[in-house]
């Protein structure tokens, strides 16, 4: 598939300068869904970002981002990959110590990224944002059984599912099962968001990874996703804890299942440019300084 443009975020032309790389990752070979059209997804969010983002509208597009004064960083758009290109292109990733954030797709992407993160390494943090749980056993390797793949890659008890709604029978035995935290959308408004975040940072480790399946968001933010389901987040409370996230510290970051052909005027594709707009720049991020040998 032809890239069409670069994302608007990137401010940088250099891989081997970057920090962090935005990749993308057009496939939906794994999905089950009635809606088609998730590989479209990684050119249809740069192209929102390109054509709507403030940053751009304002000719501002070498933008670096600070950090709330900390080291400034700089961003790469990788361009598209294949999904038998994941392991070996996030390896690379992991040897130049880039941190990845990548487009999908369908969710079954994230059993891959998953285990290009971890492996031969200790367990990381997961946070999935997503209506389902994709925590089904009895059928395996699709953007429904997604948890229980990746379950010996990451630490069950400090891992969390943010904004579920909708959960079969069968996953609700395996999240009793393995003991992982719930967060749903009435949770959140009950508990308010501050509360809501807080848990979550306390519940996770520190190494964290996490996975934003769109449809975590209610239809009325994000009608262009493959399985809606009603009752979701809102955008802002999305934002809101997705920029807390990142400003602990994240080791990459997922975003998936956006559907184009689904979307109307491209709201779902710009709000996924955004929410990686609000990642960029509010991550936490600590430059690696080149060793100096001292003079004799």
């Amino acid at each position: 598939m032809v890239q069409d443009k670069k994302i608007c975020w990137a401010n940088s032309s250099s891989y081997e300068e970057s920090d962090i790389v935005i990749v993308g990752i057009p496939d939906q070979s794994h999905s089950h869904s009635i809606r088609k059209g998730t590989e479209l997804a990684p050119n249809a969010v740069r192209i929102a970002s390109n054509k709507r983002d403030v940053y751009v509208e304002n000719k501002i597009k070498s933008i670096a981002y600070t950090n709330s004064g900390k080291n400034s960083i700089k961003i790469f758009d990788y361009g598209n990959i294949s999904r038998k290109d994941i392991t070996k292109t996030f390896a690379k990733f992991a040897k130049d110590s880039k941190i990845p954030i990548s487009i999908g797709g369908d969710h079954s992407l994230t059993t891959p990224l998953i285990k290009s993160f971890v492996e031969h390494k200790e367990p990381i943090s997961l946070i999935y944002f997503d209506a389902h749980p994709d925590f089904l056993s009895s059928t395996r390797d699709f953007y429904g059984s997604v948890l229980y793949d990746i379950l010996p890659y990451i630490d069950k008890k400090s891992s969390v599912l943010v904004g579920m709604r909708s959960p079969e029978q069968e996953e609700i035995i395996n999240i009793q099962k393995y003991g992982i935290k719930v967060i749903s959308p009435q949770d959140i408004q009950y508990n308010g968001i501050k509360n809501t975040i807080n848990e979550i940072l306390k519940t996770t480790g520190s190494k964290v990874y996490l996975s934003f399946d769109m449809d975590c968001l209610d239809p009325a933010f994000a009608p262009g996703v493959s399985v809606p389901v009603p009752f979701g987040l809102s955008s802002a409370e999305s934002l809101t804890m997705v920029n807390e996230i990142a400003k602990h510290g994240i080791i990459g970051m997922d975003i998936m299942e956006i559907c184009p052909p689904f979307d109307i005027q491209d709201f779902t594709s710009h709000l996924a440019s955004r929410l990686i707009g609000e990642v960029l720049s509010s991550i936490k991020f600590t430059k690696k300084v080149p060793k100096t040998h001292k003079k004799n």
